[in-house]
């Protein structure tokens, strides 16, 4: 049973026969259906169903000549909205089943973002007509979560707010130039983390870590595409499950500068959201790929 069924309110799914259930509703009454050619016999095949406000259950597998579905894995999902990123993406084939996943670096983050690709039978579309893995697009990120916390924001001053704007601009052109080779910026974003390292020791002998860091983006375990995170609200939605009845939180955040919608069951959330303040978890990333 997929471990983020609960963040879409199906946290009340115990045994298999109930998941059965479930996915035969996404195949019988699916809200979208999808299917491209697969190979001479069979079709790939993506049904989905909503099971509220771009929440839902996605279910994939074969189709035969016959019309007969034969399911290969399924996956619950969450629409985000908006544009995250402009960056350059590129896109990989799971080993294991037709399944993508989505890697793009953005020189907000500093760090290669992997992804679950929600689009996957868009993207097979679009390898038909060009055969390239790289895409020059935009991607709308969203992220699945089974809980987090609420904290409170790092009160700062005008001056604070404008210096710390203008340093991420400045780091983000010394990455986008050691990408290009300059042997100067590297050097400079070397001895700028040294600064840090030794600014962040002295002041966490008497400060908290979370008011030293208002927002982190960064990989979670052993799974690629999970990440732990806390960035700023900007927008609270209560979204609900249709089926289980269960309140869902949609949070629109701000992480590392980057916009995206988090979908989390709101009985598991500690504290009581609102805008200006800031949610910490872990996630699992989705994106879609806006061909």
């Amino acid at each position: 049973m997929h471990q983020y069924l609960k963040a879409i309110g199906f946290g009340n799914l115990s045994t298999k026969k109930d998941l059965r259930e479930i996915l035969n509703q996404v195949e019988k009454k699916f809200t979208h259906q999808t299917v491209i050619a697969y190979n001479k016999s069979a079709d790939f095949c993506e049904f989905q169903k909503d099971f509220g406000q771009g929440i839902g259950i996605a279910l994939y597998g074969e189709m035969d000549e016959n019309e007969n579905f034969d399911a290969d894995y399924y996956i619950p999902y969450f629409n985000g909205s908006g544009v995250t990123t402009f960056s350059e993406v590129i896109i990989e084939k799971r080993i294991d089943r037709e399944q993508y996943v989505g890697i793009c670096e953005d020189p907000k983050v500093g760090i290669s973002l992997i992804f679950s690709l929600k689009n996957g039978i868009d993207y097979q579309k679009e390898c038909q007509f060009e055969e390239s893995s790289k895409l020059n697009t935009s991607v709308t990120f969203s992220g699945l979560a089974l809980s987090g916390k609420i904290l409170l924001p790092v009160q700062k001053t005008r001056k604070q707010i404008e210096d710390v704007s203008e340093a991420s601009d400045n780091r983000k052109n010394l990455l986008n130039a050691a990408r290009n080779g300059d042997q100067s910026a590297i050097e400079t974003l070397t001895l700028d983390d040294i600064d840090i390292y030794s600014q962040v020791s002295r002041r966490l002998l008497y400060e908290d870590v979370f008011t030293i860091v208002d927002t982190y983006f960064m990989p979670y375990g052993v799974e690629c595409d999970i990440y732990s995170i806390m960035g700023e609200i900007l927008d609270v939605d209560e979204l609900e499950n249709e089926i289980s009845k269960e309140k869902l939180y949609k949070l629109t955040l701000d992480v590392n500068e980057l916009q995206f919608d988090v979908c989390v069951p709101k009985k598991e959330v500690l504290g009581e959201p609102d805008v200006g303040r800031r949610f910490k978890g872990t996630i699992w990333l989705q994106g879609d790929i806006n061909f």
